[in-house]
């Protein structure tokens, strides 16, 4: 069985759908002495003050980030 071809109008609804829009709060190198934890504690900071502050690891800029997701007020 092979696999379903999407349509040109089904690839680019995926792919609107798929991408996802976020606002960096705070950069943190992935080589620091600490590691993560400038940025988790960043992070924890914000959601106490009411912020969905997440953290994530971009893997092109080797650096741990602080996101918010967008549309939700920073």
């Amino acid at each position: 069985m092979s696999a379903p071809t999407l349509s040109p109008a089904d690839a680019a609804a995926h792919a609107a759908a798929s991408f996802v829009r976020r606002r960096i709060l705070h950069r943190t190198p992935a080589s620091h002495p600490r590691g993560s934890w400038p940025a988790d504690e960043f992070a924890a900071e914000r959601r106490r003050e009411g912020v969905p502050a997440e953290v994530v690891m971009d893997l092109a800029s080797d650096s741990f980030l602080v996101i918010v997701r967008a549309g939700v007020s920073a």
